[in-house]
């Protein structure tokens, strides 16, 4: 006997309730990501009990996510309730449920669930892989943040705050020059691109979220590495940096993931590298970073899309980075900029009215770093998040603590932590995946 369409399609969700997705699915202008380009993580997913002195707290609930019996609510009180239907069909797209109400039902279901979903039929994974649902949840501003990371050449990994599990991506093609090169990341609309070096050219690889595949990415007009970038919706803007002859640069580009294209912007007023990238109140920013004379820059620079022009924010970083250290370690929630001095162990805030930074209080006990290298800090929603852990001779442990920011000192909660058999020395901002 063939299954009635809510029950059927409830069923899948149920069962993939049980079950973690081999999809990934991430808001497409809030893919948070760090990176760490030499020592690999364990692949096998665990939980492990932590010593006294850290509290593990229930992950965050997203309040646009309703729960699979909502979902399952909404199938069976259809207008076409009851009609049998052969979802093994492969021409059948969503019938007796009219389109309107399945796109609907989607838009606000996790996409976490997107994979299974798409596994109904190939009209519902034309659906998915279209890229439609991703347009309209930003049109209706519906967004799930989820934290990418790196900590191996070629393996990214993904935690999802809402349903407090990791999910693993798929590797990215291995190349030994690539492997073995310096690599940044950005994570813009529903595309990671990783950049790298493949013998003396440089090489884009792009991961969609929507085919869950790498494929090779568009490689910039100047290509460069050690820049920094940023992303808002589905364009990214990536400034500075060094190119394959070691020159550092001024030049920036801002690149369209719906067309995959990168468009030359004018060039910043200082060339810098080793800088960092946010976008705060719609205009994209450079923070720190090294001039041609090696010398620590404290201004940043502002960009504004609209007037398309540059301009210089003097002692904007300053005293965030040192000249052997990890770019400065920001990140942007409201409308509202953070960084981690990894010296002294801060959370500062920058009052844009005065432009200085105000210490807040301090970063997690166990947030460990050489220099800031092994250290991320990133904005995930409403939330700043920490990533980084105790090592030893014989592993370690990655954790991903939380605090969504207020007027006292920061309050961090653990929300994850899993065991990394090697954690490396280094995690590599992507835009900051």
């Amino acid at each position: 006997m063939l299954e009635s369409d809510s029950d059927f399609i409830s069923r899948v969700l149920q069962s993939s309730s049980e079950q973690e997705s081999n999809w990934i699915c991430v808001d497409y202008d809030f893919l948070e990501s760090s990176g760490n380009k030499k020592r690999p993580l364990d692949e096998e997913v665990e939980e492990h009990e932590q010593d006294d002195q850290v509290k593990r707290k229930k992950s965050p609930q997203h309040p646009h996510t309703p729960d699979i019996k909502d979902v399952q609510h909404a199938l069976e009180n259809s207008d076409n309730h009851g009609n049998d239907v052969d979802y093994n069909d492969p021409s059948t797209f969503m019938n007796p449920l009219d389109r309107e109400l399945t796109i609907s039902c989607l838009l606000h279901l996790s996409r976490s669930y997107y994979g299974t979903v798409a596994c109904i039929n190939s009209s519902f994974r034309s659906l998915i892989r279209s890229g439609e649902l991703y347009q309209l949840r930003r049109q209706m501003e519906i967004a799930e943040h989820w934290v990418y990371f790196s900590c191996s050449v070629l393996e990214w990994e993904a935690y999802d705050p809402y349903r407090a599990c990791w999910i693993t991506v798929p590797k990215m093609p291995p190349t030994e020059s690539f492997m073995c090169s310096d690599k940044e990341s950005l994570a813009v609309g529903t595309d990671l691109l990783v950049f790298g070096r493949e013998l003396n050219s440089y090489i884009v690889l792009r991961y969609s979220i929507l085919t869950n595949s790498w494929s090779p990415g568009v490689v910039m007009n100047s290509p460069r590495c050690l820049f920094g970038s940023a992303s808002l919706g589905e364009k990214a803007i990536v400034a500075g940096g060094t190119n394959a002859q070691g020159d550092i640069l001024s030049s920036a580009e801002l690149y369209n993931s719906e067309t995959q294209t990168w468009e030359t912007l004018p060039s910043m007023n200082k060339a810098r590298k080793m800088c960092s990238g946010v976008f705060m109140d719609r205009k994209f920013y450079v923070i720190g970073g090294m001039d041609s004379n090696k010398e620590m820059l404290t201004c940043g620079e502002e960009y504004d899309l609209e007037r398309g022009s540059w301009r210089v924010i003097p002692n904007m970083s300053a005293g965030l980075n040192g000249a052997s250290g990890a770019p400065p370690l920001v990140a942007v929630v409201n409308n509202d900029l953070y960084a981690a001095h990894y010296a002294d162990k801060e959370v500062r805030k920058y009052n844009k009215d005065n432009n200085a930074w105000v210490t807040l209080g301090k970063l997690p006990e166990r947030s460990v770093s050489v220099n800031g290298w092994g250290l991320a800090f990133r904005a995930c929603g409403e939330w700043l998040i920490v990533i980084g852990g105790p090592r030893g001779s014989h592993g370690g442990i990655i954790e991903l603590n939380s605090w969504i920011p207020n007027e006292g000192p920061p309050e961090w909660n653990m929300i994850a932590s899993k065991h990394s058999g090697s954690f490396g020395s280094e995690l590599f901002p992507s835009r900051r995946i």
